[in-house]
């Protein structure tokens, strides 16, 4: 989800229990020609691109493009991350001004894509450092004659689990300056999951979203068109902004973040393995990967948890002892012994990691199992920072007579507390 639209929604008094700041999932997103492509499959209104990847295929897109769409007036240029504001950032190696740029002069085309292709972008969601541009969207620029807002979410709350539609006649800037500025003017329909959304629904928020008459049936149709898009790929989110009207009448989605269900990937598998990893931290990439759940944190205590609470709390104690943890890292509730040695590996292979901290609590999960993956792990890689581990619940017994067994230079917790302490003071001596 966006983070823009996830503000709005906590800031809305109604929909505060739909996103808990303790509702944390992460999906896959895709970058904005993907989601437009996805988009144009299911008959939804976009303005029609190029892709260009590497500098010298500029010529054939613009060909290309002009191909599609007849004859193209003007262009607009588009540098490709996974990030908001990218028309405000800046190329910091290029000097480019702007991610996003206007021409109306095909030659000026090479130029922009030149400057942006293999350089990092800085906007306000992205590092410092920015992010490196590895594709760039040359589209028809079209004119726009009223932008809005509209996004498709799936909530969670008490009176109403389902989809929701958030949307308002004032789009094409930050939502956020929305809320703040004019709160009245942001609605919420709430859908049923089982009737869906119906043409009387569609034509009302047509109608909120202040299109002319002569136009509503065809914001309505659109608008439709969207969310049985929401529904068909098990989105978590669709957001169009702006959601937009040019002169002669065309609705379309000029701008797109879509955001999926990883528990849906059995069902969309063409659709994850559309997924963008250039601009993901290659740990929780290689995480993913064995089926574990890695952020990299700037400390440098390596946690190995599982559960998410008990991992927030395990660092929540790590600071409060005075240490820093250096990641998130939640191998779940079904974890076998090779995932625990590919957690480890995963640990010991940041140079940043000067000390790792194992806790476990073994409801489902067996403690034996974890202390045999402990071991090989410290065997296989040859450990050689110090190493904290705390393990309760089923088996634990057995489980600290393995690793006492192993000659294994491995300091044994008590407690939750106690591990935490044992972990930054080992980074004292």
């Amino acid at each position: 989800m966006a983070a823009s639209t996830l503000r709005i929604l906590r800031s809305s008094s109604r929909l505060t229990s739909v996103f808990s700041p303790a509702y944390q999932c992460r999906h896959l997103s895709l970058q904005e020609y993907q989601s437009k492509q996805l988009m144009q499959d299911y008959g939804i209104n976009i303005q029609r691109f190029q892709i260009v990847e590497n500098k010298g295929d500029v010529d054939k897109a613009v060909q290309g493009l002009n191909k599609q769409c007849g004859k193209v007036n003007e262009y607009v240029i588009k540098a490709q991350i996974l990030a908001g504001g990218r028309g405000k950032g800046h190329f910091k190696e290029s000097g480019l001004k702007g991610g996003v740029k206007l021409t109306k002069d095909s030659k000026q085309v090479a130029d922009f894509v030149s400057k942006m292709l293999g350089y990092k972008l800085v906007t306000h969601q992205t590092p410092e450092d920015g992010v490196k541009v590895q594709r760039v969207m040359i589209a028809e620029a079209l004119d726009i004659a009223k932008e809005t807002y509209l996004a498709f979410l799936m909530a969670r709350q008490k009176d109403h689990e389902g989809p929701i539609c958030v949307y308002s006649p004032k789009g094409g800037v930050d939502i956020e300056q929305v809320s703040e500025e004019s709160p009245e003017a942001i609605f919420t329909s709430f859908i049923d999951i089982d009737s869906g959304l119906s043409a009387e629904e569609a034509m009302k928020i047509a109608k909120k979203l202040e299109f002319e008459p002569q136009y509503l049936e065809e914001a309505k149709n659109q608008i439709m068109k969207l969310y049985n898009l929401f529904l068909k790929v098990d989105a978590t989110q669709v957001e169009v902004n702006p959601f937009g009207q040019t002169p002669d009448g065309r609705i379309v989605c000029f701008d797109a973040k879509l955001s999926f269900d990883d528990n849906a990937q059995y069902r969309q598998e063409k659709i994850f393995q559309m997924g963008d990893t250039m601009e993901s931290d290659p740990r929780e990439v290689d995480a993913g990967k064995h089926n574990l759940n890695y952020i990299g944190l700037d400390g440098n205590i390596g946690c190995l948890v599982n559960g998410a609470g008990l991992a927030m709390a395990t660092m929540d104690l790590i600071k409060l002892h005075g240490g820093e943890p250096a990641n998130f890292l939640d191998v779940g509730g079904n974890v076998k012994e090779n995932q625990v040695q590919e957690a480890f590996r995963i640990l010991s292979a940041d140079r940043k990691v000067k000390a790792i901290l194992v806790n476990i609590f073994g409801g489902i999960v067996n403690c034996a199992t974890i202390a045999n993956g402990i071991i090989n792990a410290c065997r296989n890689i040859k450990l050689s920072i110090p190493l904290v581990v705390r393990l309760e619940g089923t088996n634990a017994d057995e489980a600290r007579r393995l690793l006492k067994d192993s000659n294994l230079p491995i300091t044994a917790a008590d407690s939750l507390e106690d591990a935490a302490r044992k972990a930054v003071e080992c980074l004292k001596k």
